[in-house]
């Protein structure tokens, strides 16, 4: 009997082919499926062929996904459960599902297919991926991020990430039921974002820096004008009056590019009421301090980091090596005027994302930036039972000293919120 491959291929070349490939791509699921089992109970009856029933909706069902889906990841894509995929060539397929990252038996047919899912994937992106551009970052329609490299730079054929955007994270109440935060540092985060606090969200790729950012979005004022600033779009803020903006690669030849920095300077001039950040990457860090020390109150940035005080290294960097002159002593003034929080997230060794410091920047004492916890998750140990990680929140019973900014918000926070426990 001919391998199932061999069937499929003659589907292909049967019914997916030209033209009638984009009207069946478009076309309803069903009237789809009919045209599929058509075609194929043709070519089993003329090749006369032995193809049990299971086989033939094995068949079937993998078409339909290939045409009106994204082939083998169809399923992976549509599991809710999974937040990140990585294909590493047609033959290795690795998903994190439950926050826990492993191979799958998913496997392409070949090199061509993983291609032709790739087409697909990027069809709707406005951005390409080919030979003379052989690697791209895009965002997928429902928020999902996509990073393609192609060969010759990938040594094992076509890669795929993708960090889908998550559907089962979109409240505060969601946030907090996951014991990715309490209900104390919950409700003192969404206050923050009320008096207009300038806040830097910091941890290491897919922790949920933007889902948690993206939640406390919410508690923005509708009457404020929110201009977003991305490489890559990822926010998805509910507000009518959003200006969405996304940076521009260059073009073939080098040009047209428009960077995060010329973005935000831009952005100055449209009158905004708050700027958020997808990513601080370089010398926008600069820009940023210094709109904020001009009145531009509640920024909100995302910042690739391990530690707080990792944030203000990395933003003392970024700033120092953007060719300015401004000595390391008045960044740390600056960078302590400007910034008021900083939001750690983390995920855990048993795959659980947790918000483990939220911590002040209190000012510049001998020289250095001073940063103190208001809240922080302690780990304790790991249980030899289910190998989760076991620790504790503690509340440091520090009041944070922006804290009258509350009251000339007219918001109502006892101080009751910063007492010591843990």
């Amino acid at each position: 009997m001919k391998d199932l491959r061999e069937i499929k291929e003659k589907i292909r070349q049967h019914l997916i082919s030209g033209e009638y490939l984009f009207n069946m791509r478009t076309m309803d699921k069903e009237k789809l499926r009919k045209d599929i089992l058509r075609s194929m109970e043709y070519i089993i009856s003329v090749e006369r062929l032995n193809v049990a029933l299971e086989e033939r909706e094995k068949i079937v069902s993998e078409l339909i996904d290939e045409v009106a889906g994204f082939g083998p990841l169809s399923n992976l894509l549509n599991d809710a459960f999974v937040s990140e995929i990585m294909v590493n060539g047609p033959d290795n397929v690795y998903a994190e599902k439950n926050g826990m990252m492993a191979l799958t038996d998913i496997k392409f047919e070949n090199n061509r297919q993983l291609l032709q899912t790739i087409e697909k994937i990027m069809a709707p992106t406005q951005r390409r991926v080919d030979e003379s551009s052989p690697y791209v970052d895009a965002s997928l329609p429902d928020g999902s991020r996509v990073n393609i490299v192609l060969p010759p730079l990938s040594l094992v054929g076509p890669v795929i990430t993708i960090r889908k955007f998550s559907r089962d994270i979109a409240t505060m109440e969601d946030l907090i039921k996951r014991d990715t935060l309490t209900d104390k540092m919950a409700r003192f985060l969404i206050a923050a974002i009320r008096a207009k606090l300038n806040i830097i969200f910091a941890g290491a790729t897919g922790v949920g820096k933007t889902t948690t950012l993206n939640v406390l979005s919410h508690y923005i004022d509708e009457s404020e004008r929110i201009i977003t600033i991305e490489d890559t779009n990822e926010l998805r803020l509910k507000q009518k009056h959003v200006v969405p903006m996304e940076a521009r690669q260059a073009n073939v030849e080098g040009k047209g590019e428009v960077t995060i920095r010329d973005l935000f300077k831009n952005s100055l001039r449209m009158r905004p009421d708050r700027i958020i950040l997808g990513e601080i990457r370089g010398s926008e860090a600069l820009d940023m301090l210094q709109a904020i020390s001009s009145g531009h109150d509640g920024a909100l940035a995302v910042l690739h980091a391990s530690s707080p005080s990792d944030v203000v290294s990395r933003i003392e960097t970024m700033i120092i090596t953007s060719n300015t002159a401004i000595p390391l002593w008045a960044i740390r003034q600056q960078l302590s005027n400007a910034i008021d929080i900083i939001v750690m997230q983390e995920q855990l060794l048993d795959g659980r994302r947790k918000v483990t410091h939220i911590t002040e920047v209190q000012g510049v004492q001998n020289d250095e930036v001073v940063l103190k916890d208001l809240f922080s998750y302690e780990i304790t140990g790991i249980s030899e039972e289910n190998k989760q990680v076991m620790g504790q929140w503690k509340v440091w019973g520090t009041v944070p000293s922006f804290y009258p900014r509350f009251k000339l918000r007219g918001l109502d926070v006892p101080q009751d919120l910063f007492q010591a426990e843990g």
